[in-house]
């Protein structure tokens, strides 16, 4: 047969971090020789394994790409030549990849992510892509978070090739969120997917003559927040998923009286009824996605569904959240605390909401539905509260204190479904924290989660452990736990945390802060002051000291001293991140006084700089709310 040709070394040997590419080592040795026989591909300097060169002959051969000449010898077909000269031509042709922004790879080891990001703007990714520069991710966090992506349907692997699926684009899509992405990156990636979606959505449309524009909007909203993937292991048909949709787009109350039965919807779009009523219950309830649709019953039993956190939802939390800090705020705010919940009509609140929605929000008709609608509603946001936002000062409170004793109010057995979504979110957090043990922010959440159950027992465990792998954390941690206290109304076991938290850091101004405003719950008035007193001694030129005396007058009803320390905190700091507070709390303790000139002047001074900040938008929303709760109550 004479001599055998074999490959260059960088084919059969391209470095330690690829594995040989053996379809191409094969193909190239049947393409530069006549035939091979069985012992040719174990010769040196190839020496495939027996095992490997079985597969890859096996594959290649059932592909057409290379045929037995006789027993034992092989040869190429004239497909195999053609696959032959494409798998050349891309060896030659070096692989440009597109690698996450430093702000992603900065941001943390967050490998989950980066992976995601990789096979998403790729069209595949090998495992060597993962191990170079400059993502240079170990073998071990490699291996763990490819196997826990593919198990959860995000990546999925084709001939050693990693590829994204659908559920990983939109897995991608809510990763950018976690991150302080430009607005035109967003929108670029963002955009990838909503073309792949918007093609399949027109189509649809054609298909059954939707014509009306306000329900294809809902319908192409509903389909970008609810992934086909998380279903399709049950519902094998993505057009009958698309129809479960389109009911939930067409009963929308903004379509009043307009109005489908399922019985009707399943006979006209050819779908089974106890599979619409099944997978409508699943997902207007949270069962399956993290959202949720809210249901409006009409008292002739026609229903309609808003999507939480759509349009709808969240300008009927605004006019929720006025209305009740309407009726708790002046009684609870700057009251002394007592162990008693403030007595709230909530049918008074209610019917006040009705009022207001119906105006411009919902059809008159619809009031009904509302009055029925509205308990459930706040117990849902009070809830919610609890878990989506974290007190992080103590102006938070003000808030807080609010929404905490509401939820007491009203029953505090949370329903069996709402428990349910949020225990699939606990799920998930740990999921995560599996992937990312070093990500704090992922352990502040499942407290949340854990709060919102008033799990206060496994709020602890879960802090003691934070403590061991967070040991540089431990004010922070330590005063969740003195929060926890707080929350079972054990306030002198808070106090114990802190002054002993303050013997190990006896120079912490963060401290005696907690401390001042700790003997503020335990309406210890004198001692809460002299801390703060001392503080200002101490640090004369730091206005927000200023600022935390003026607050604890204010619980105290001394509105006047008040307005004199906040006076001071804006000489100190004009353009402090607090001012915007400072100036609200003036106009609210000026209002106490019957001031109301002064009254709107900093109330509105105080909107005026929120509205030019660059704040977060829940704070924002929160302290525009408080300010035009106290404007509105003078008008």
């Amino acid at each position: 047969m004479g001599i055998i040709n074999y490959p260059p070394e960088k084919i059969y040997s391209p470095s330690k971090l690829k594995k040989p590419d053996y379809d191409h080592i094969i193909l190239w040795m049947l393409s530069n020789n006549d035939i091979c026989k069985w012992a040719d591909f174990h010769q040196e300097p190839i020496e495939i394994p027996t095992g490997t060169l079985s597969r890859h002959l096996d594959k290649l051969k059932r592909k057409g790409f290379v045929e037995n000449y006789a027993r034992g010898y092989y040869r190429i077909t004239s497909e195999g030549k053609k696959k032959f000269h494409e798998l050349s031509s891309a060896k030659k042709k070096a692989r440009k990849l597109n690698y996450p922004p430093k702000i992603i790879l900065k941001s943390g080891r967050n490998y989950s992510h980066w992976i995601l990001w990789m096979v998403y703007n790729n069209y595949y990714c090998k495992r060597s892509d993962f191990l170079e520069d400059p993502l240079s991710i170990n073998q071990s966090s490699l291996s763990k978070n490819l196997s826990l992506l593919i198990e959860r349907g995000f990546v999925i692997k084709e001939d050693g090739k990693y590829v994204i699926t659908r559920a990983g684009k939109s897995e991608y899509s809510r990763m950018l969120q976690n991150y302080d992405l430009d607005r035109q990156t967003i929108l670029e990636e963002e955009g990838k997917r909503i073309e792949e979606i918007t093609n399949k959505t027109i189509q649809f449309f054609e298909n059954y003559n939707i014509k009306d524009e306000d329900i294809q909007f809902r319908f192409l909203t509903n389909i970008l927040k609810l992934d086909y993937e998380k279903v399709k292991p049950l519902l094998k048909d993505e057009e009958v998923f698309y129809k479960i949709l389109l009911f939930l787009s067409i009963n929308h109350p903004d379509q009043y009286p307009n109005f489908i039965s399922s019985e009707d919807f399943s006979k006209i779009y050819k779908i089974k009824k106890i599979t619409l009523d099944y997978y409508i219950d699943e997902i207007s309830e949270g069962k399956i996605y993290p959202l949720r649709f809210f249901e409006l019953t009409q008292p002739s039993g026609e229903q309609y569904y808003f999507q939480s956190d759509g349009k709808l939802e969240r300008i009927l939390r605004v006019i929720t959240e006025n209305q009740i800090t309407k009726v708790s705020y002046l009684n609870k705010l700057f009251s002394k605390l007592t162990p008693e919940l403030p007595t709230i009509d909530m049918k008074s609140i209610i019917n006040d909401i009705v009022d207001k929605s119906c105006e411009f929000l919902f059809n008159k008709d619809l009031n009904a539905s509302l009055i029925e609608f509205l308990p459930g509603f706040i117990k849902y946001l009070a809830y919610k509260f609890e878990i989506t936002r974290e007190l992080k000062d103590t102006y938070d409170k003000l808030e807080g204190i609010i929404w905490q004793d509401l939820a007491e109010i009203f029953d505090s057995q949370i329903s069996e479904d709402l428990k349910s979504q949020y225990e699939e979110e606990v799920k998930e957090v740990d999921r995560e924290i599996e992937l990312n043990p070093m990500n704090i922010d992922l352990y502040k959440l499942k407290i949340k989660i854990l709060i919102y159950f008033n799990k206060y027992n496994d709020v602890s465990r879960v802090l003691d452990n934070m403590l061991k792998m967070f040991p540089e954390e431990e004010i922070d941690i330590m005063m969740k736990k003195a929060s926890i206290l707080k929350r079972k109304r054990n306030l002198r076991a808070g106090l114990v945390i802190i002054e002993d938290l303050l013997k190990k850091y006896p120079k912490s101004k963060e401290l005696l802060s907690y401390k001042a405003y700790w003997f503020q719950y335990l309406d210890k008035k004198d001692e809460s002051l002299e801390i703060i007193q001392k503080l200002i001694e101490g640090e004369p030129d730091i206005g927000i000291y200023y600022d935390n005396y003026g607050e604890i007058l204010m619980h105290f009803e001394e509105y006047e001293k008040a307005v004199k320390r906040f006076l001071k905190a804006l000489v100190m700091g004009s353009d402090e991140w607090y001012i915007y507070q400072t100036y609200i709390k003036m106009g609210i303790c000026y209002k106490a006084l019957g001031n109301h000139d002064l009254a709107v002047k900093n109330l509105k001074k105080g909107k005026d700089i929120i509205n030019k900040s660059s704040i977060d938008p829940d704070t924002k929303q929160k302290w525009l709310i408080i300010a035009d709760l106290f404007l509105a109550e003078i008008k």
